[in-house]
Parts: C-alpha cells; sequence; structure tokens
C-alpha cells in the first residue's frame, strides 16, 4: 500500500451551515486520516493522508467517508490538480523562477496550460510526467499518481453537470474528429 495526500473540498447543504457540526461524524465515518478545515460557513476541506493500494482507491474511500457523514455536501474540488506555476515550484521545491524558465525554454513541449493569462493554469499531473520524461527529474510517484487520480475525478465531476445535448453534440464533434484524422 502507499500513502497519499490529498484535499477534498465540498460545499454543505446551506450556506450558513456551521462545518463544526459534522466534525466527529466525519470521524465516525472514517475520515480520522484527515485534517478538516472549517474556516468558511458552507464549506468543509479535508486534507487526507490515506493508504490504499491505489489513488482513485484513496481518493474514492475518502468521498464515500463525507458522503456518509455529510449526505447533502457537493464535492467542489480534489487536489492537487488545477496549479499555477508558483504552486507547481512549491510542489517540487523549486524556485518560482527556475520554474518559469523550464517553462519557457520548453514552450514547443512543456504541457498546455487550461488557462492562459496573466495566471495560467495546467493540471499538475501533465507537468509531472513532463518533468519526469523531458528532464529525466525524480518525481514522486504518489504525487503523480494522486494528480492524476484528481484530474480524472475533476473532470468527471464537471462533464457530469452537461446537459444531454451538449454532451452528444461534443461526442459527434470528436468522433467526426477522429474519422477525418484517420483518412
Amino acid at each position: 500500500m502507499k500513502e497519499y495526500e490529498f484535499t477534498l473540498k465540498f460545499s454543505l447543504n446551506d450556506a450558513s451551515e456551521k462545518a463544526e457540526a459534522y466534525i466527529e461524524a466525519l470521524e465516525k465515518a472514517g475520515c480520522d486520516d484527515a485534517i478538516i478545515g472549517i474556516g468558511t460557513n458552507g464549506r468543509i476541506a479535508l486534507q487526507f493522508n490515506r493508504e490504499a493500494n491505489t489513488a482513485l482507491e484513496a481518493v474514492l474511500s475518502a468521498i464515500k467517508n463525507v458522503e456518509k457523514a455529510i449526505p447533502n455536501a457537493k464535492l467542489i474540488e480534489a487536489t492537487p490538480d488545477l496549479v499555477g506555476i508558483t504552486d507547481i515550484a512549491k510542489t517540487l521545491s523549486f524556485s518560482r523562477q527556475n520554474m518559469r524558465k523550464l517553462m519557457l525554454n520548453n514552450i514547443d513541449t512543456f504541457p498546455t496550460p487550461v488557462h492562459e493569462g496573466k495566471s495560467s493554469l495546467w493540471h499538475l499531473a501533465p507537468v509531472l510526467a513532463w518533468l519526469k520524461k523531458e528532464n529525466r527529474y525524480s518525481i514522486n510517484g504518489a504525487l503523480l499518481d494522486i494528480s492524476e487520480a484528481n484530474m480524472q475525478l475533476n473532470f468527471y465531476k464537471e462533464s457530469s453537470s452537461f446537459s444531454s445535448p451538449i454532451q452528444e453534440q461534443l461526442a459527434r464533434i470528436s468522433r467526426e474528429n477522429l474519422t477525418s484524422c484517420s483518412n
């Protein structure tokens, strides 16, 4: 078994609801391996340090534990996933300047941001995979696994909110693009 560190952020049913009311229930439901953050009414964050066979198993079991304690809680985000250049540098114990230089010197192969602007954002998993492959940096396997699992979970969570007609159109466009690429 590996140990995975990750954070799950939830919204509560009522924005005025105080998260403190759930601390004991969360511990009883199996979240005794988490630090519970209750700074904002209507929100709760749990920073887990969980052992499991896979990263996905760790995250899904934690979500199940939270849902058992707080049935109406809605997952907002699983992290680490979306990160800025400073977050990437901090995660890897690089300086921000070194990380930016690495990105700019490898602009053709560095993963494309999911949001580009004054504060660009990347999914952490592709950046870690790139660093491991292209630059032969030593990347913690558990960190790579958990960032990949969280990226997939966040994709799934967001895509499930799409209306059915939009999903059908996107699937059709995707199939058409695949067909035209293979010709």
